[in-house]
């Protein structure tokens, strides 16, 4: 009875919170609907004028659909799916709840987190607006997979101790960390240090003109650094807390605190990837990217398929980490009919 309550309190809790986001964002976009301006931006990052003033966004008469009315119907669709979860938990809810999270995150696009957050700290003038609306879906995305795992029916237990993963998790995860460094950290290194590798002479004026120097590091380290993590995906301290981690250490990593960011990140690189490659695709076929021009900055196509690949291998990296650490139900074979053919 204790663990009912529990657990209808848990999802009362998720719910709460949901809904507080829900309500959020339905007011904001409410506001623009009306005309008002504050948090909204025009800014497409294909020309950024005036970032840090939402390029011309008070100028803006008409709003568009998918940042009006649009998010208020999907609101009213979250409101409906938070009241579905508290009535009626279980694997409908659970599966409409992971639903709405990968849609929230997707929505977000938090890989553009990774490069505009770094530059912003460096001192390139960034849109605030955009960054903020981003990290509001990121939470709104976690909040809904919270309310998820809460609505879930009871599995079975997870396996005590480390898991070793199997040989193909590996290669796939090493090739997760390999990329970002080859593929990226190596060509924008050797673009900083004035190497045109890649890409014509012209394009690496216009790095060196927009980019200052701390903002050219933070973008080519980052990626590198958090692509690191994959590796715990592999390892031991991906599955228990270190020994130097306080009150934590030896305890078992929950499994969703690996799964979820690590999905996340994979969906958004995927997703980043194959928008990418269709809109060169088509810029080529149509002759907007003359060939010439492919040949010459090649490094710009090979890094489109560099984050694909990346999204892809880091993706599968984190199926087999699920696939390992997935709870097993145990089978106890009752051996009451042996004791008593033994006895008679």
């Amino acid at each position: 009875m204790k663990a009912k309550s529990a657990t209808v309190a848990r999802i009362w809790w998720w719910a709460v919170a949901c809904a507080v986001f829900v309500v959020g964002e339905v007011a904001l976009r409410a506001y623009w609907i009306a005309g008002g301006r504050w948090g909204y931006t025009a800014c497409d990052r294909t020309d950024l004028v005036d970032p840090a003033g939402g390029c011309g966004a008070d100028r803006v008469e008409t709003l568009p659909f998918w940042a009006g009315w649009g998010p208020v119907g999907v609101g009213a669709a979250l409101a409906v799916l938070i009241v579905c979860a508290v009535r009626f938990p279980g694997r409908y809810s659970t599966a409409g709840s992971w639903a709405a999270a990968a849609l929230l995150l997707v929505a977000a696009f938090p890989l553009h987190l990774f490069f505009e957050i770094p530059a912003a700290l460096a001192g390139r003038p960034s849109d605030w607006r955009d960054l903020v609306a981003r990290l509001a879906l990121v939470t709104g995305g976690l909040l809904f997979a919270g309310l998820a795992n809460a609505c879930a029916p009871p599995g079975a237990a997870r396996a005590a101790g480390y898991q070793p993963v199997p040989r193909w998790t590996r290669r796939w995860a090493y090739t997760a960390v390999a990329l970002p460094m080859i593929g990226w950290a190596v060509p924008h290194g050797l673009w900083m240090l004035g190497v045109p590798l890649g890409i014509s002479q012209r394009q690496l004026d216009d790095i060196h003109h927009n980019l200052s120097t701390w903002t050219g590091v933070a973008i080519t380290l980052v990626p590198s650094l958090t692509g690191l993590l994959v590796l715990g995906l592999i390892h031991r301290w991906g599955q228990q807390f270190p020994r130097w981690v306080p009150g934590l250490r030896g305890r078992p990593v929950p499994r969703l605190l690996a799964v979820i960011p690590a999905g996340m990140v994979a969906l958004a690189l995927v997703t980043y990837g194959v928008l990418s490659v269709a809109v060169f695709g088509r810029q080529v076929l149509t002759g907007d990217t003359p060939w010439s021009e492919v040949r010459e900055g090649w490094a710009v196509a090979a890094t489109l398929l560099v984050f694909l690949s990346w999204g892809v291998a880091l993706g599968v990296t984190t199926a087999g980490y699920a696939l390992v650490t997935r709870p097993r139900q145990q089978y106890v074979t009752d051996t009451r009919p042996f004791e008593r053919s033994a006895h008679s």
